[in-house]
């Protein structure tokens, strides 16, 4: 049973990567090019958050 498991998960991640990697006929492009090209945009909403919530919590603290 175990094997069969691993067969399947295998499977899956094959199946995962190359669907992440097939080039688009409308612009050539794949998902994960998409994905590195709007990193820089997430990384700056998360350090944006991040920031907040170190605001957030400094004011918290402050009141008791």
């Amino acid at each position: 049973m175990g094997l069969l498991k691993y067969a399947i998960l295998g499977a899956a991640a094959v199946y995962g990567f190359k669907y992440a990697t097939k080039k688009r006929t409308s612009d050539g492009k794949s998902l994960l090019d998409d994905l590195r090209e709007k990193a820089p945009e997430f990384a700056d909403k998360v350090k944006n958050y991040g920031e907040k919530v170190k605001q957030d919590y400094s004011q918290n603290t402050e009141l008791y």
